[in-house]
């Protein structure tokens, strides 16, 4: 996913379990985030609830991208905040619309 968001002209960032990603979404502010729920230390859900409760970061959307299909997995993510939510396997091109529609011209 990265290579590939890198290849369309974004500039990609990773952290491997949720303490790291919340630490660098709060030092760099990225324009995005791309979530999974399955993030050993503090889960998806965690990280995107701080997000969206704290008003200096409130407004960077996030995108969950999981491979819970469940409908509940699904609400849950979206009441914590998210922005989207995208079961794998997905489309690459319908994430990459997504993260276009999200972003707005930034």
């Amino acid at each position: 996913l990265s290579m590939r968001l890198e290849k369309t002209g974004y500039e990609v960032d990773s952290a491997s379990d949720g303490f790291m990603a919340l630490e660098k979404i709060r030092k760099d502010r990225p324009d995005l985030v791309i979530l999974d729920l399955m993030l050993p230390e503090v889960d998806g859900y965690k990280v995107c609830r701080m997000l969206k409760f704290d008003e200096a970061y409130k407004n960077i959307p996030i995108i969950m991208l999981t491979g819970r299909t469940q409908k509940e997995d699904k609400n849950k993510g979206l009441q914590m905040g998210a922005d989207a939510y995208i079961v794998k396997p997905f489309e690459s091109r319908y994430l990459l619309r997504k993260i276009e529609e999200l972003l707005g011209g930034r």
